[in-house]
């Protein structure tokens, strides 16, 4: 009989608490760091408190890697049972969460084996789930590890700015591009194309947003089973429907 698999993810997984209890996975969540206070994402502080501060602080608050010390703790609890640790993250293209994850892994006492997702949110939750349907059925390590892959591989995320304001705050353009991109109300969307946010293009219009993401999806799934699709949003719950809808109406 295989060794039971323990799952463990970050907080940037966007899954509500109760789901990731049913799922069974230990999360370790990240810091975020407001007006020089840190908090635990997802424990000490939610993700509407976040966007709130975003909102109302001149500095944009800034996210922190978990420390090596807190994946050794978690590694070494639950491997104390002769448990093999599954521990699946965000893309190490964008944090050292992964890199830290590592670290900790050759520390532990535990049978740890770390997984870069290449992606977060919603669609590092599609590895998440599948991890833990197959460690309930007792499939071992190195055959959820392959799953993943697969999963990896046929994945897309599409991720779209409302505005440029919180780009300038937090360094990543300069204000003269963003008057001219709030001149021409731009919207730019990315990818995560090998787990780096990669610009892929930029609309002036929710409906051209709209527009680009059916299209993409229309392409992608062509000849293809789809398995799941996830909506993630920041207080635009309304927008997010529309994309629902719209997307609901091609699988019809």
């Amino acid at each position: 009989m295989s060794k039971k698999v323990k799952i463990v993810t970050d907080s940037t997984i966007d899954l509500p608490k109760e789901v990731m209890d049913q799922l069974d996975v230990t999360v370790v969540p990240l810091s975020v760091t407001i007006n020089g206070e840190s908090y635990l994402d997802g424990v000490e502080i939610t993700s509407k408190e976040i966007v709130n501060h975003l909102v109302q602080s001149e500095d944009i608050p800034k996210s922190s890697q978990p420390s090596v010390g807190s994946f050794l703790e978690v590694y070494d609890r639950l491997g104390a049972d002769g448990s093999d640790v599954l521990s699946i993250h965000m893309t190490s293209g964008m944090s050292g969460t992964y890199a830290a994850a590592k670290t900790a892994a050759d520390m532990s006492d535990s049978n740890v084996t770390v997984v870069d997702s290449k992606y977060i949110s919603l669609a590092l939750s599609f590895q998440v789930r599948e991890a833990c349907d197959m460690a309930a059925a007792g499939e071992t390590v190195d055959a959820i590890v392959a799953r993943l892959e697969v999963i990896r591989n046929n994945t897309s995320l599409y991720i779209m700015v409302d505005t440029l304001e919180y780009l300038v705050k937090g360094g990543r353009i300069g204000r003269g591009k963003a008057l001219v991109g709030s001149l021409l109300k731009i919207k730019p969307v990315a990818s995560l194309q090998d787990g780096v946010y990669t610009p892929v293009t930029k609309v002036r219009s929710y409906m051209q947003m709209i527009k680009f993401l059916t299209k993409k999806f229309e392409e992608e799934t062509s000849d293809k089973i789809v398995k799941g699709i996830g909506i993630a949003q920041v207080e635009a719950r309304d927008l997010a429907n529309q994309v629902k809808d719209a997307l609901k109406e091609l699988t019809s």
